[in-house]
């Protein structure tokens, strides 16, 4: 089989796409020759949305998507699709357009908890209603991460504009900063695609994002936890 063609990494605002079945695993897993739909990795849950069969224009929920051997498995909610079935894929895009609005918004709220107080972020998750970050901090400072989430949100009024594009291992290994988790990026990586808010952040990043600051929102903290010496939590929601 060719390489899967991940359409999201080129394009997150891609909503529907043509494809066709792969592979058909236990009557509901189903691998296509390319997709829209992220599956889960890096903090970011899997999109959600439709398959349907153009023979006959049958719908199949998708469910969950995960990645297995370098492609992408949709699970669906019913059996029926087989192997060189023709499909549309069709994202539940208001769900999509939020988590695009949550990573972009995490990208810049961990660059100004870093630059600002040091702190590396040791885990995160994000959702559609709620998303969270653990990191490392001494002090459990409320007034501060309040400042943060304010510089976050002053950022996130102005029209700046998200950058996307692929750099050499070697060369983006060489920007300061431009990978967040360790052991994120295994060395068979040899090309690393790049999400840059200019001025704000620069990281490895596999996931979908907006297209400018301006479309995020507001930050609003929901709880802020002491979670330890080292690691503390923050809850927070967005707004449009």
């Amino acid at each position: 089989m060719g390489e899967q063609k991940f359409l999201y990494l080129d394009n997150s605002y891609m909503k529907e796409c043509e494809s066709a079945v792969v592979a058909v695993r236990d009557g509901k897993y189903v691998t296509l020759d390319k997709t829209i739909f992220y599956p889960i990795g890096g903090g970011q849950p899997s999109d959600k949305g439709k398959i349907v069969r153009i023979s006959d224009g049958k719908e199949f929920n998708v469910t969950f998507v995960k990645k297995e051997n370098g492609e992408a498995v949709h699970e669906l909610d019913a059996e029926g699709l087989a192997q060189g079935d023709k499909v549309r894929c069709v994202l539940d895009w208001e769900r999509r357009h939020v988590l695009m609005r949550m990573h972009t918004a995490a990208h810049i709220l961990a660059s100004i908890f870093y630059k600002e107080g040091g702190a590396q972020i040791t885990g995160n998750q994000i959702d559609v209603d709620k998303s969270r970050f653990d990191f490392s901090m001494e002090n459990f400072d409320r007034e501060k991460m309040e400042t943060y989430v304010a510089k976050a949100n002053g950022i996130f009024q102005q029209d700046i504009p998200v950058k996307i594009y692929s750099l050499p291992r070697e060369e983006a290994f060489k920007i300061e900063g431009i990978v967040k988790l360790a052991g994120a990026l295994p060395p068979s990586i040899s090309v690393l695609r790049i999400v840059e808010i200019p001025n704000v952040d620069i990281q490895a990043d596999g996931g979908t994002h907006v297209k400018s600051t301006k479309e995020i929102g507001t930050i609003e903290i929901l709880r802020l936890d002491n979670k330890g010496k080292e690691n503390k939590r923050i809850y927070f929601t967005l707004h449009q």
